[in-house]
């Protein structure tokens, strides 16, 4: 069942492909709300976020992104075939066989254990946590009406595991920034689940844009919102500075924009995926904002 493009593919490639690295944008966006752990979690301690600490981040993120695309390629390997935006994936077209993918599983898990094992006994807990939400989030879009509900669960692992790295547990303000990403994930990938919508119809797989039906964008909005408002209350927490203020400002603006684009009669299917990526761009904004203002810039 392969798809003549690919059979001179060399392994290498497809085994890239299967990790999707040559799509940053989805590696980037489990990175990015790390990242603003770590950081406003150094601020509440009154320091800079430790540099090996950011390395960790960076690299665990990768490694359970890997992890997690494997995963799910796994669990879909018959769905995908069916679905235009993944008919291509490499367990999909069979490029790649299944006990290739199990390996690649496996390296990736033993790189994201063998990162955990720097971080503090809570922190290692959570990553072990966050294993089965991972590997139960494919299974869930058969049976269970809102699955992105579950990947932004998982997603919030992302908080909690950075926080109680440099603060040793979970104080409120964690359980804030928790919320923003839950709602932010929800409201992003709820977008990127809009362009499926025909296919998942046909095939049977449950999503959040087809649970929300035609109130989808108020959904996203109502999302949006959320978020927006507990980063604004974090910020005024923590005492973040301007430039945080700034940033969500601006987050702010962008969102609003996407919300009015999808409410038009004629939506081009590029748009949820041109929405998807701006989403990356507000996670670097944000970034940014709380990075001046731990520096002291803002």
């Amino acid at each position: 069942m392969t798809t003549g493009i690919h059979e001179t593919e060399p392994t290498f490639f497809k085994i890239f492909r299967l990790l999707r690295w040559h799509k940053p944008a989805g590696r980037l966006i489990l990175m990015l709300p790390a990242l603003w752990s770590t950081v406003a979690a150094a601020k509440t301690q009154h320091q800079l976020p430790p540099l090996d600490l950011l390395g960790v981040v960076i690299l665990g993120s990768l490694a359970t992104s890997a992890a997690g695309c494997v995963i799910n390629d796994l669990w879909d390997r018959d769905i995908d075939p069916q679905v235009e935006r993944t008919k291509k994936r490499p367990l999909a077209e069979r490029s790649l066989s299944i006990q290739v993918g199990i390996a690649v599983l496996l390296v990736a898990l033993f790189c994201a254990f063998l990162l955990s094992t720097y971080l503090s006994p809570l922190s290692f807990g959570l990553c072990f946590a966050a294993v089965p939400v991972i590997a139960i989030y494919p299974a869930c879009k058969r049976f269970f009406p809102i699955p992105q509900l579950v990947l932004s669960i998982a997603w919030g692992f992302a908080v909690l595991i950075p926080w109680s790295a440099v603060t040793g547990g979970l104080d409120r303000h964690a359980w804030e920034l928790w919320t923003a990403v839950i709602a932010w994930t929800m409201g992003f990938d709820t977008i990127y689940a809009m362009s499926d919508r025909e296919d998942d119809l046909q095939v049977g797989i449950k999503s959040s844009a087809l649970f929300f039906g035609r109130y989808v964008t108020l959904a996203i909005g109502v999302f949006f919102a959320i978020a927006l408002l507990c980063l604004i209350w974090l910020g005024f927490e923590i005492q973040l500075g301007y430039t945080h203020y700034l940033a969500c400002l601006t987050t702010g603006v962008i969102w609003i924009w996407q919300c009015s684009r999808l409410t038009q009669t004629e939506i081009p299917i590029e748009l949820y995926q041109k929405a998807f990526g701006q989403n990356v761009w507000v996670g670097f904004i944000i970034l940014a904002g709380m990075l001046l203002s731990t520096f002291g810039i803002g």
